[in-house]
């Protein structure tokens, strides 16, 4: 039997769950931004008033209101976004036990055992869309089909609240005439290695010979070269709110910021970096897990970026440790030809804290020990009297110091590998 694969995308959702709480800014262009004051000055989300004046998701508040002077801009409030991203899951659960968030806004679910009770994908698509809008009061795109990555094609080629369902005698008409940057996982970079060959769309691309692309993109070439024959066959990977009793499903744990200023030494980044991994260390703990890997993200002033990560010697929820990689990374990739506008720090390769750890013959378990103490006492102290009461002495003494990163988060979307 051929898997049915639905992908939901909630329509402008931020700002569209924003205009719901603010019903006198329903009918005006609206869109969701940081605090300019705090340098958080770009648009996150907006609404569909907003997106026909031109407004861009990404681009600068300033720039926005340049081409829209009556945009309402809304402080986001990530609490009440992940509320109604945790109920439009449970409206899912009721038609398949195989739901994938892929970010707060969208998700996966695999709907091929319920056709029979439910009715065809289409027909599950219209009652999931029905059900959003009569229970939440927001509107989602659906794309039907039988493997992921053209489901996710389809809720992004007609929006708002709208149904797309391809099928195998219509995919080539539908995706094989678009541009071949609107393939999941095609980013500028790629794209523009491809367009350097003459492969301008999707249909190009799965046209061209899968070795040419392999020695072209390395061992993507050959994933894309699947992705654009419909030939993607990765499970939807159930996502379940509890694990364990009470314990989430997680593949890792980040936090990033843009900074109050730029960075422009070592001794600035040191300061954030641990101010992140006080928070992302803090999660760790509380999901009891360790991890195996280290990652940071770094954005310069010229929205420049890149990412790195290295392995642990041995699995770890230590702050200290897990800073002191962070800070390998960078100075071993970064030369200050620029200042720093963000950062970020993530950790992943997660395992049971229960998990065995190989003893050293010099005696340094010992002294993990303490600080493994040292960490529970410090959390147990910032539960109780808030997270900015026990603060380490780098990062102190700074107009950044009242910085809250563990509330203040961004929060990031799943990675479909």
């Amino acid at each position: 039997m051929e898997r049915v694969i639905l992908h939901s995308d909630i329509n402008s959702f931020y700002a569209n769950v924003e205009c719901l709480y603010h019903p006198e800014i329903r009918n005006l262009p609206v869109a969701v931004g940081g605090n300019p004051e705090k340098r958080h000055g770009i648009i996150l989300a907006k609404n569909q008033k907003a997106k026909e004046a031109g407004v861009k998701t990404g681009e600068a508040l300033w720039q926005a209101r340049q081409k829209c002077p009556n945009l309402v801009v809304m402080p986001p409030n990530y609490e009440l976004y992940l509320r109604f991203s945790r109920l439009a899951r449970k409206i899912y659960n009721r038609y398949s036990n195989q739901v994938e968030p892929f970010g707060l806004d969208e998700s996966w679910f695999d709907v091929t055992n319920s056709v029979k009770l439910y009715g065809s994908g289409e027909e599950i698509a219209q009652k999931v869309s029905q059900d959003i809008q009569n229970e939440l009061g927001i509107t989602v795109s659906i794309g039907v089909s039988w493997n992921k990555i053209f489901a996710k094609f389809g809720s992004d080629y007609k929006k708002p609240n709208a149904i797309t369902v391809i099928t195998r005698d219509n995919y080539k008409k539908i995706i094989w005439a678009q541009e071949v940057g609107d393939l999941l996982y095609i980013g500028r970079s790629t794209k523009k290695k491809l367009m350097k060959y003459g492969i301008y769309t999707i249909g190009q691309l799965a046209q061209t010979s899968p070795d040419f692309l392999v020695l072209q993109l390395g061992k993507m070439g050959m994933v894309l070269w699947r992705f654009a024959n419909g030939l993607d066959d990765s499970p939807v990977k159930p996502f379940d709110e509890q694990y364990n009793g009470n314990e989430r499903i997680l593949k890792s744990i980040g936090n990033s910021i843009t900074t109050p200023r730029d960075l422009k030494d070592l001794k600035d980044v040191k300061f954030i970096i641990y101010m992140l991994t006080e928070s992302v260390a803090m999660r760790l703990r509380e999901t009891g897990c360790y991890c195996l890997t280290v990652a940071i993200h770094v954005r310069n002033k010229e929205l420049e970026s890149f990412t790195r990560q290295m392995k642990l010697s041995k699995p770890s929820d230590l702050t200290k440790e897990i800073a002191e990689a962070a800070i390998v990374l960078f100075e071993n990739n970064y030369d200050f030809s620029s200042d720093i506008r963000s950062m970020g720090v993530r950790v992943t390769d997660l395992v049971p804290d229960s998990t065995p750890i190989q003893l050293d013959v010099f005696g340094n378990e010992e002294i993990r020990m303490r600080q493994a103490r040292l960490d529970d006492a410090v959390d147990d102290l910032r539960k109780r009297f808030g997270n900015l009461a026990v603060r380490r002495a780098v990062t102190i003494g700074d107009q950044m110091s009242c910085l809250d990163p563990k509330k203040e988060h961004v929060i990031h979307p799943i990675g479909y590998f």
